[in-house]
């Protein structure tokens, strides 16, 4: 049997290996390289095996199976990648190619249910519920992403987006998403969302310091007291506990797990979550609401437990 066990990150620039030792779960090896993606489809493909073959002439050993964590969901219909950011990975039959190039088994997961699953077996679940049957794990940063873990296991669905929490309208009539709804989870909770509405209230004063101000910067503005800072985030909190609770009506999770750059918003943990219970179907919420503790650590290491 073998000693390790592997997992594969493909993000839209850089291409992450981990091999972790099946005895204690401990990081071996990590190593990264470009992705390329402008090169195209067949070349990504090459860039993979040549990434596995310099992790397995390190390590000694070629894997059997590898776990792969996606921009997208493939979807169990057609067999092939959908809603990939990567877009050049939409309509390929991804799993089928990597088995064929790498001659090896291979899982697929998308980004947020492999940070789902890390986080629960190595990570912040683990630290303070680590008997939790259910996680929610959420990535809102450029986009809104997530991913259910019941039992220690990625959930998937008919049609593979079980956790697609980011594309549910929660505000009618509101932005255009790139999935062709208005008014996304996404289009209000992202990084790239809040940003948005802060630089409109900025040009509704006919003050133009709202022209490319970070997430970061709002934030710093919002403790300097500005009123357009101040009242982006008060939205926030209010959409985020509206569309949190929706989640927790359904699943009641144990833990939510919140990543991105919106996860390092602070006020998130106290008026975010104090901002569910008016739509909770509960007296009291119960649900932990928990930072990473992964890191970037979180999506390669989702994808090798797909494996393990």
């Amino acid at each position: 049997m073998s000693k390790y066990y592997w997992g594969v990150d493909i993000g839209g620039t850089k291409i992450e290996c981990a091999v972790l030792a099946y005895h204690d779960d401990s990081c071996v090896l990590r190593k990264r390289i470009a992705t390329e993606q402008e090169k195209g489809y067949q070349s990504v493909l090459q860039r993979i095996k040549q990434l596995i073959d310099e992790c397995a002439q390190e390590v000694g050993e070629y894997p059997c199976a590898i776990g792969f964590g996606t921009p997208g969901t493939l979807d169990p219909a057609t067999g092939v990648m959908k809603n990939c950011n990567s877009t050049y990975l939409n309509g390929q039959a991804f799993d089928r190619d990597l088995a064929s190039v790498l001659g090896v088994k291979v899982a697929l997961a998308n980004d947020a249910n492999c940070f789902a699953l890390a986080e629960t077996r190595l990570g912040a679940v683990h630290d303070v519920k680590p008997d939790a049957e259910i996680v929610f794990g959420i990535i809102m940063g450029t986009g809104v992403g997530s991913g259910i873990v019941v039992n220690g296991k990625a959930l998937y669905g008919c049609h593979g987006i079980a956790g697609e929490w980011g594309h549910n309208v929660l505000l009618p009539g509101g932005d255009e998403c790139y999935c062709g709804k208005q008014g996304c989870v996404e289009t209000v909770l992202s990084g790239k969302g809040l940003e948005r509405y802060y630089r409109s209230l900025v040009e509704e004063l006919g003050d133009h310091h709202g022209d490319n101000v970070t997430l970061k910067e709002i934030v710093q503005r919002a403790e300097q007291g500005e009123k357009a800072a101040l009242v982006t985030l008060e939205r926030l909190y209010s959409y985020f506990g509206q569309a949190v609770a929706q989640v927790i009506n359904v699943i009641d999770p144990d833990v939510i797990v919140i990543g991105g750059g919106v996860g390092n918003i602070g006020g998130i943990y106290n008026h975010g979550k104090d901002a569910i219970l008016p739509h909770l179907f509960n007296p009291v919420l119960n649900t932990q609401l928990v930072k990473p503790k992964l890191g970037d650590s979180a999506g390669v290491f989702g994808a090798a437990f797909l494996v393990k």
